[in-house]
């Protein structure tokens, strides 16, 4: 049998929400931060009328998606490029811009489809601190290294929800050479806009892409629809290894009509923030570790790694499914997705019961 070159076979699949429930149970998934409501009727109604045309192959330059997203954020439509997920722009940009002979940088706890990007093009993958689970401006300054191409700096955060400040952003990127491109990943950049502190600005400079997605504030995870702002000469080079038909006309179609809908998107936003915060409130009055979040999931900290690995055999045996973050470094935390108010209810019942039981 043909056997894998040598870099993939040592690399360990990407781990995906394991989703598994007892027999007995309700499948509760608060996993993979998804939408607790289903997308804008308008994106639904688009997206079924867009099947009538499925016999044709979707348009390759997302024309009507991207004249929609350049009227709503002020920015040039042919600056933007869309993708099936920002998970294929981040895997086009580092194919595009790293090899085995440079390197790519991301905080220590950082989004981990970065690190298994670089490791398709076998480029090294630094990582800098953290502090209490925010970025470091000093310390990915501090980590850059002549052979350092790309820096990644999703913001707000995945795992940890936390966020770094505007001015934090322009500094890492003042403090960055020219020939080194930063990424900002805002794929929960809806749930901070109310902030006011928008970084399309900073790709006028030539050397920074900013990536958003449909996924999250818009609830399309399922058409997969990502975006970004580029450069014009940075993009010229990520359309030569994309998939020249990435999106279906189902996707576009609908992610331009949710654009349409910004009301259902912020409407969207504010429920999923109350249950959010309210999820968090009653975590903390238990005796848990939890950051304040700027996303639409918490990350909660145990005590200790075994702790937080019994915390989530609990869930299990319940059919609750959070997600576990060794593989971002934080063992000792669980991810959860703020879901339907009665299945975070569900969860946070079961660890308070455990919070209680042990303080006992």
């Amino acid at each position: 049998m043909i056997s894998p070159v040598a870099h993939i076979a040592s690399m360990s699949p990407y781990a995906l929400a394991q989703l598994n429930a007892p027999e007995v149970k309700r499948l509760i998934s608060l996993s993979q931060n998804e939408s607790p409501r289903p997308p804008s009727p308008l994106a639904i109604e688009a997206g079924a009328q867009a099947l009538k045309a499925g016999h044709l192959y979707p348009d390759p330059d997302w024309g009507e998606l991207r004249l929609a997203l350049s009227g709503l954020h002020g920015i040039p439509a042919e600056g933007i490029l869309c993708g099936n997920g920002s998970m294929e722009l981040i895997a086009c940009l580092v194919q595009a811009f790293a090899d085995e002979q440079n390197a790519v940088l991301a905080p220590q706890h950082a989004y981990p489809f970065f690190r298994t990007a670089a490791q398709l093009v076998q480029a090294r993958f630094d990582v800098a601190p953290e502090c209490d689970g925010r970025v470091s401006v000093d310390a990915l300054l501090a980590a850059v290294r002549p052979d350092t191409r790309i820096v990644f700096v999703a913001n707000p955060g995945n795992p940890t929800g936390t966020r770094i400040s505007r001015a934090d952003l322009v500094r890492l990127r003042e403090g960055l050479s020219g020939d080194t491109l930063l990424v900002i990943d805002e794929a929960y950049g809806e749930f901070a806009d109310h902030l006011g502190e928008p970084m399309f600005d900073l790709v006028e400079h030539g050397d920074t892409v900013v990536l958003r997605t449909f996924s999250k504030a818009y609830g399309l995870a399922g058409m997969r629809v990502g975006w970004g702002l580029f450069p014009a000469e940075i993009a010229g080079e990520i359309r030569k290894v994309m998939n020249p038909n990435n999106i279906s006309l189902a996707g576009q179609a609908a992610a331009k009509a949710a654009l349409l809908d910004q009301g259902y998107m912020r409407a969207t936003c504010q429920k999923t923030v109350r249950l959010r915060d309210g999820l968090r409130q009653r975590l903390m009055q238990a005796g848990l570790d939890v950051p304040e979040s700027f996303t639409n999931f918490i990350l909660i900290r145990f005590a200790s790694p075994e702790k937080a690995h019994r915390a989530d055999e609990a869930l299990r045996a319940e059919g609750v499914f959070l997600r576990p973050q060794g593989g971002a470094g934080l063992a000792d935390c669980l991810r959860a997705t703020i879901g339907v108010a009665v299945d975070i209810d569900i969860a946070a019942g079961i660890l308070e019961r455990r919070a209680e039981g042990e303080k006992t």
